[in-house]
This record gives C-alpha cells, sequence and structure tokens, in this order.
C-alpha cells in the first residue's frame, strides 16, 4: 500500500512537473524577458508549481462537492448572495503564493540555523532519522509531518477564539451564514500572512521536503473544503473520531456554540478531531444549527464584499483598542456566560439565537 501511494504520488509530481515546465518555457520565460524581470526567473518557476497544484485542487474540490451540495444539502437556501465572494478568497488562497513564499523566503535562515547548531554540538531534529527503517519510510514521514502540523493547526485555530484582536481577523471566517465548499478560504490576509509563516516555520523546524509540505498543505487545503461544504454528511461513530467531518466542522461554526463559552468555542481541530477529544473541546452533537456569529443577528456588520471584510475587521480592532476594559463584554460571539461548554457538551446559550437564525435557511 506505501509503495502504491508512493509511486501514485511520484506520477501526480511528474504530471505537475511537466506542465509546469510546458507553461514556463512557452509563456511566462518569454513574458519575464520582454519585461527585463530574469532576475526572479528562478523564483518564478518555483511558484509556478505551487500555483498549478491550487489550480488542479480547485477545479477537483468543485467537480466532487458542487454535485454533493445540490443533492445533500445540509441547508435549503433561498438564494447564494454572499457565497461567491468567498469563492474569490479560495482562488487568491489556493495558488498557494504565500506557503511557498514564507517556506522558501526562510528555507536558507534555517540551513544557516541548523549548520550553527550543528558546529555547536546542537543535535537538530530529524524526524526521518528517528526511526530508522520506519521513519525513513516517505508515507509513514509524511504521515507524521501531518501529525504534527496538524496537532500545531490545532492551538493556532484555538488561540484565534480566545484573544479578542486575533478574534476580529478570524471572524471574517465565521462570519459567513452560508457555509458552502468554498467557505474555508474564507480568511482575513493578515491572518492567512500569520498562518502561512508559522507553517513554514514549523515545517522547516522538523525537516519538511518541500515537495512534501506541498502535499501536505494540499491535503490540509481539499480535506478542510470537504469540512465545509454544504452536505448533510457523517461519517459514523468511529470515523467522526478519525477524522473532522462536515457535522462536526458545522458544530464548530454554529451560533451559539462555535465562539461561546468558557472554551470560546468547541471543535477547533482541523483535519483530525483527537486534539479536541483530548483537549475537551469536542462537541459530537448531531443537530444542524444555522451558522454565523450571534451578534450577527442583532445587525452588526462584517463587510459583504472582499475588501469591506477586511476593512471591517480592522475597525473592530481599532474599537478594541479603544476600550480595553471592554473586551471582556465585547466578544463578538456575544454572550461567552451563555453555552458554556464542558467536555463533549454544548450548553443552551445556542437555543434561542438558533431559532432566530432559522428565518433564513432551513435544515435539509
Amino acid at each position: 500500500m506505501s509503495s502504491f501511494l508512493h509511486l501514485l504520488a511520484t506520477h501526480a509530481d511528474d504530471f505537475v512537473s511537466w506542465l509546469q515546465t510546458l507553461l514556463y518555457v512557452n509563456g511566462i520565460q518569454p513574458l519575464l524577458f520582454q519585461l527585463g524581470w530574469m532576475d526572479v526567473d528562478e523564483d518564478t518557476y518555483d511558484a509556478l508549481y505551487w500555483v498549478i497544484v491550487g489550480v488542479l485542487e480547485v477545479v477537483a474540490m468543485y467537480a466532487l462537492l458542487r454535485p454533493l451540495e445540490a443533492l445533500a444539502p445540509a441547508e435549503q437556501w433561498r438564494d447564494r448572495k454572499g457565497v461567491g465572494v468567498d469563492a474569490v478568497y479560495t482562488w487568491v488562497t489556493r495558488l498557494g503564493i504565500l506557503n511557498l513564499l514564507f517556506f522558501f523566503t526562510l528555507q536558507p535562515f534555517f540551513d544557516r540555523a541548523q549548520s550553527a547548531l550543528r558546529l555547536l554540538g546542537v543535535k537538530t531534529l530529524d524526524i526521518d532519522n528517528l526511526w530508522p527503517g520506519v521513519t525513513t519510510e516517505p508515507l509513514v514521514a509524511f504521515a507524521i509531518y501531518v501529525v504534527v502540523l496538524d496537532f500545531a493547526g490545532y492551538w493556532y485555530h484555538r488561540f484565534s477564539h480566545r484573544f479578542g484582536i486575533w478574534w476580529e481577523l478570524h471572524a471574517v471566517h465565521h462570519s459567513q451564514r452560508k457555509m458552502s465548499l468554498w467557505c474555508d478560504n474564507r480568511n482575513h490576509l493578515l491572518d492567512v500572512l500569520m498562518q502561512s509563516c508559522m507553517f513554514a516555520v514549523i515545517a522547516l523546524a522538523i525537516g519538511v521536503p518541500p515537495a512534501q509540505f506541498v502535499v501536505a498543505v494540499a491535503l490540509t487545503n481539499f480535506v478542510q473544503s470537504v469540512q465545509h461544504a454544504n452536505i448533510r454528511a457523517h461519517f459514523g461513530w468511529l470515523g467522526e473520531r478519525l477524522v473532522v467531518s462536515p457535522r462536526f466542522h458545522r458544530r464548530h461554526h454554529a451560533i451559539g456554540y462555535g465562539h461561546e463559552g468558557t472554551a470560546y468555542g468547541c471543535n477547533f481541530g482541523v483535519l483530525f478531531p483527537w486534539w479536541d477529544m483530548l483537549f475537551g473541546s469536542a462537541s459530537f452533537d448531531r443537530a444542524i444549527e444555522p451558522t454565523g456569529i450571534r451578534d450577527q443577528l442583532e445587525g452588526a456588520q462584517y463587510g459583504e464584499g472582499f475588501w469591506a471584510q477586511h476593512g471591517y475587521a480592522f475597525a473592530r480592532i481599532a474599537r478594541r483598542l479603544q476600550r480595553p476594559d471592554e473586551r471582556a463584554r465585547a466578544a463578538v460571539a456575544g454572550h461567552p456566560s451563555r453555552g458554556v461548554l464542558r467536555g463533549n457538551a454544548g450548553g443552551n446559550g445556542g437555543d434561542n439565537a438558533n431559532r432566530n437564525a432559522r428565518d433564513d435557511v432551513t435544515t435539509g
């Protein structure tokens, strides 16, 4: 099985590399020459690989998930107004330029740092050689990389709910009332920059090879698109506890549950629900609730376009900084005292808000 997957990944890499060279030689390189930009020749060639992966990924996720949204929607919408802007976020993010930029920009610094540490006799982390004969297998090493990055992703996500200014950026993501396959990438660009930088640093620190980093990010992106899709899907008792499902993640976006209580929400896991189960933030409630942020029901504005949503986030941050004494009461979700989560149980705080939210959508 390991050999088959490795062979499959190799063929996929060969195809993308072939397409990368074809497009570069016949289109991009002549353009760079005409513009006098040949000093960025190599960097542009490297970036093109990630762009191709992003385009193929978006095409695949639309082809697979859009029919499922039509056939088995979790919610029935009166219209798709407000969903289109999420497609803009997707194309901006999935082209992967930011991830690639940080990874290759930081690579020389990490190489020099590791060389200096070796000269001082300090051992650096090398996952491939942790268990010779086992972790040297590409698939095993890749699985470890994914688990480590996912653990970091859990805490990044959880902290983005816990700290007020950070939440104002992440609230752009949660303000979507109509979750769809495009919703995963609805993130403030400053938040994307911070996240890309963090994952690049961790990937370099644990020695993730560039090719495997590309695959890890592409895999994570695709799985998160499935999680956010408007589909009624349940993975069964065991499956729900192995991989984050659309139902599990929808609970995280539910009004009254996703950003409230003493834990500031539930179900923060990116790929795996294990971290939520381990740290007491999991909720396996199967009810399908309306999504969004509580104060949207009271008229709070989060913007209806790409740039408006970015601007409103900065405006909310400015208001927080002007009233630091009110931060506890100014949580965007509205009332942290309601809907307290303890272990796997969601509180009652979201019930009234969710009843009001059903004016816009109905569960399918």
